[in-house]
């Protein structure tokens, strides 16, 4: 499957693999950095909310550097910036610096993230469905696999996975700088009013605030479950997150294009959503022996949602690929990056299932925006659908129900 792909995809899908690999490589650690700095659980959390804040800002103008710069530079001074700060990450004397840099190393994440789909999507010559299933199965992959090389080497120092992600991203640096080549059509230049523009867009506005609630819930997963599972060891945790990821992998390349073939892409993640939005609930009723199932079996949901909504962040506009991703982007992340904090702080201050019924709430509330909003969504896909290079006639059926 992978020859069909040229060498410059291959070489973006493995950067891409090794960018969402550093997301989840703190998961196995959190307890470990926790108890070395003496942090609570919310200062702990920071690592995650300054990372995912500052690469929702960043989303503003990474967009609109790579239609200045190009998409090769613009990844290249992201996986730059990532190798930089995840070495600090390693080297850090305080929860502060540490929470400081992992900033740093979100803004570089942005820039990489901005562009690598649309150069995927760009240099394929397999059509925009394959290339986002690589896209889907890369992203997936590097979720998986972070937690498991957390869990390997923060059982022997937690500062290791750092030094770990940094040099694979280094592999990843060269790879991209000797393989990729710009898309041969070049974006025009772009300004960040014209992000803000983008979310004007209503399909672009509706499927990005949905987005938001359902980025809340999985950094609620991702980001937070890790402390409610301390008592299990680094490996231990770095195994169930592997676990997890696998299925984000699976269910986001292999079942999704199966659902797709008879249900609308939006009456599928409308039903994702809320049996996500049930699973919370029960991750904060059920004993806490249960959780760690629950953890692992929410990956399945999370896989489905996160390639139904890159399908439409691609597809409900005809605004160039790199201002969608990036309106799109913004918004949502927005929500992630409130998630991991506040629910450090409120599982420690009120209780540690606490923040699974928040999750559930805000999740729910946005099924129930995207049931209202539906039509919206669902006319917007059919409208771009030809303009978008058969976009969701790769992942889906308009007329499907």
């Amino acid at each position: 499957m992978l020859k069909q792909f040229p060498p410059a995809v291959l070489a973006t899908a493995f950067a891409t693999f090794v960018a969402f690999m550093g997301i989840g490589v703190v998961d196995p650690i959190l307890p470990l950095i926790g108890k070395a700095m003496g942090a609570s659980h919310a200062q702990v959390e920071w690592l995650f909310t300054s990372y995912i804040a500052v690469m929702a800002l960043a989303m503003l103008v990474s967009g609109v550097v790579g239609t200045r710069l190009g998409g090769k530079r613009t990844m290249l001074l992201g996986l730059l910036l990532v190798v930089i700060f995840a070495t600090l990450s390693g080297n850090s004397p305080s929860i502060g610096f540490l929470a400081l840099v992992r900033g740093g190393w979100g803004l570089g994440n942005a820039f990489f993230t901005s562009t690598a789909l649309a150069i995927i999507v760009g240099v394929s010559t397999t059509g925009m469905g394959a290339a986002i299933t690589l896209y889907e199965a890369a992203l997936g992959l590097g979720i998986a696999t972070g937690p498991l090389l957390g869990g390997f080497l923060g059982s022997l120092s937690w500062r290791d996975p750092f030094f770990g992600t940094a040099a694979l991203m280094a592999i990843g640096l060269v790879a991209t700088l000797t393989l990729v080549k710009e898309p041969p059509q070049k974006e025009e230049a772009r300004t960040a009013r014209d992000i803000l523009r983008a979310l004007a867009h209503r399909p672009i506005f509706l499927n990005a605030i949905i987005g938001l609630s359902y980025s809340y819930a999985f950094f609620t997963i991702l980001a937070y479950s890790p402390l409610t599972l301390a008592r299990l060891s680094a490996i231990s945790l770095g195994l169930t997150y592997f676990a997890w990821g696998v299925l984000v992998a699976i269910s986001s390349v292999i079942v999704v294009n199966r659902l797709v073939r008879v249900l609308h892409p939006v009456t599928i993640l409308t039903i994702n959503l809320g049996m996500l939005a049930v699973l919370l609930v029960l991750a904060g009723l059920l004993p806490r022996s249960d959780l760690l199932f629950l953890i692992i079996l929410s990956g399945f949901f999370c896989g489905i949602a996160n390639a139904l909504f890159t399908t439409m962040a691609m597809g409900v506009s005809r605004f160039p690929r790199s201002i969608a991703s990036g309106a799109y982007n913004f918004l949502r992340w927005a929500g992630a990056a409130v998630a991991p904090t506040l629910s450090g702080w409120i599982g420690q201050r009120i209780g540690m299932t606490i923040p699974f019924y928040i999750a559930a709430a805000v999740l729910a509330a946005g099924t129930l925006a995207l049931m209202s909003t539906s039509g919206i969504l669902r006319g917007a896909l059919r409208d771009t659908s030809e303009s978008a290079g058969g976009l969701v006639g790769q992942h889906g059926s308009v007329g499907a129900r």
